[in-house]
């Protein structure tokens, strides 16, 4: 059996491909876990793909990744990253490496974008590659 990569998606992702393509790009979240399955795949791991708009699920994915032994989480936490505090105790509370990754680059945009709750805990990030990035993430997955 491959090792689990939890891959959890926030708020308006599954908006993707609709959403300000100009700065998230034409892919669907469809299109993602698809390139993604496929990744997972010639890299000898699994992934279990989910989004949620909301706060405390995303908090209730990652103690089960813990729970469920998880070789570690991707996590676009969406807007989430710069306001949530319960995400960041979260990362810290399940020992599970996480990897924070975005679409768009955060440092690039507006200022309250800058500061990021999730990379306080997470142990790497993937910014500003678009939907490539979670395939790069998954790759610093495999070397983990």
């Amino acid at each position: 059996m491959s090792p689990t990569v939890f891959v959890l998606n926030g708020p308006n992702l599954n908006l993707l491909g609709t959403r300000e393509p100009e700065i998230y790009g034409s892919d669907t979240l469809a299109d993602i876990e698809a390139m993604l399955e496929e990744k997972a795949k010639s890299l000898g791991l699994a992934i279990d793909f989910r989004q949620t708009n909301h706060e405390g699920v995303l908090v209730d994915w990652l103690h089960e990744a813990r729970v469920t032994g998880a070789k570690a989480v991707l996590l676009n936490a969406g807007a989430y990253t710069h306001t949530s505090v319960a995400l960041l105790d979260a990362i810290r509370a399940i020992e599970v490496p996480v990897i924070e990754v975005h679409l768009s680059d955060p440092a690039k945009r507006e200022e309250f974008r800058h500061i990021s709750y999730v990379g306080m805990g997470a142990v790497d990030e993937v910014k500003g590659l678009g939907a490539r990035g979670y395939a790069v993430a998954l790759e610093k997955v495999a070397r983990l």
